[in-house]
């Protein structure tokens, strides 16, 4: 088994500060909406998109009262439009009517709301309310496996959530998950790892690095 412990200092080495990547102002509606948004698209797109469509709904209580079709043509860049207005619209009237207008922390409440799953749910309590879990994005998934936390064949997010949840200590699973997202990007790509200038590479248990 891979230590931890030892690899979280080394990214904690190269990225100090573990900030999302998505530009949400500390807002738990920003974030979750720009975590629905992010689904199938680039964090840099839901950026760009997002000015806007704040500028235009605010906050939960104007998003609320808003039409599907106003939303999508905000995000029609972001992929899965009509899906994602739609999802957006009857959430925030759900907060509005069930949680009191503010975006909930407790998963199974983040799970009633239409478009969020789990990495979502678990993106919302570690940013905005400093809770624990584990954000089994494409870069945790592909990352972990690679450096030997589990076969690299395994692509269940709900699996690999419960299996590094054991893992990672309950205070750093936020700045971990998010110091995967960076060094994925500047590393561990997905097609063309960068193995041989990897800080990792000593604590990596993939094949790759034999391929290189």
């Amino acid at each position: 088994m891979p230590d931890i412990q030892k690899i979280h200092a080394i990214l904690q080495e190269c990225y100090p500060d573990a900030l999302c990547s998505l530009t949400w102002e500390g807002d738990p509606w920003r974030l979750l909406v720009m975590g629905v948004l992010s689904a199938q698209c680039t964090d840099e797109r839901v950026n760009k998109v997002c000015p806007a469509l704040f500028a235009r709904f605010p906050d939960a209580a104007a998003m609320a009262l808003a039409e599907p079709a106003e939303v999508g043509e905000y995000i029609r860049s972001c992929g899965f439009w009509r899906v994602k207005s739609e999802n957006l619209v009857n959430s925030a009237r759900k907060i509005m009517t069930d949680f009191g207008g503010c975006v909930p922390e407790a998963m199974e409440d983040l799970l009633s709301l239409p478009g969020v799953g789990r990495k979502i749910g678990n993106l919302v309590r570690g940013d905005a309310y400093g809770l624990p879990g584990i954000v089994a994005d494409t870069h945790c998934i592909r990352i972990c496996g690679r450096l030997g936390f589990y076969p690299e064949t395994l692509k269940d997010p709900a699996k690999v959530e419960r299996i590094m949840d054991g893992i990672v200590p309950k205070a750093e699973q936020s700045d971990y998950c998010h110091r995967m997202v960076l060094f994925g990007r500047e590393y561990c790509d997905a097609r063309r790892p960068r193995c041989e200038v990897c800080p990792l590479a000593g604590e990596c248990g993939s094949e790759l690095r034999g391929e290189k």
